[in-house]
């Protein structure tokens, strides 16, 4: 069900999520990168793999929570309203951010599990989706990457729109996802 709500910004719990997975995103991704400065095998590398699987699980938790709170929460309109083509794009972005923020963790799940290596999550050891591949880990991890890759560019075409918005349509679209009394 959905709560019909006349407003002019998203839900609380909306804007929470979406600047708080930004961040969780952005430290995901800082994992990864940071962990090619460190020599194989020493503690740090070892530390910032484990954050990275360990934070990319809690994206796939929190991307469920977002879905849920997306269906529950009206969102409000956009003023003044874009043309039908802008609001196709929009749909079809946030349909494949919504996309990467589910394919990524569970790639990465995927990996762990065909590698044969627990799956940590704050102290947790999680199941695993497959059995042991070498083939099928390098497969999945092959997609990980290029999936990681083209996340870059949506998150870089969706704040450019947003900005966009903002500045040369003259519209709410940023206003709207904004924390805070506006």
């Amino acid at each position: 069900m959905t709560a019909i709500v006349n407003r002019q910004h998203y839900a609380p719990v909306s804007i929470i999520l979406h600047w708080g997975m930004l961040l969780l995103i952005l430290v995901v991704y800082s994992c990864m990168l940071l962990r090619e400065y460190f020599p194989q095998g020493s503690d740090i590398r070892n530390g910032l793999k484990t954050w990275h699987f360990m934070l990319g699980l809690s994206v796939l938790l929190l991307v469920i929570v977002r879905i849920v709170s997306r269906l529950l929460n009206s969102r409000p309109a956009i003023t003044p309203e874009p043309p039908a083509w802008q609001m196709f794009v929009a749909k079809a972005l946030h349909l494949a951010l919504y996309a990467f923020m589910l394919a990524m963790p569970i790639a990465g799940w995927l990996i762990l599990s065909a590698s044969g290596k627990t799956i940590p999550f704050f102290g947790l050891e999680i199941f695993a989706l497959v059995g042991p591949s070498k083939a099928l880990a390098g497969q999945v991890k092959e997609v990980h990457e290029t999936i990681a890759t083209i996340g870059y560019f949506l998150i870089g075409v969706h704040a450019s729109a947003a900005l966009l918005h903002h500045y040369w349509f003259k519209d709410n679209t940023l206003l709207r996802m904004l924390p805070g009394k506006r």
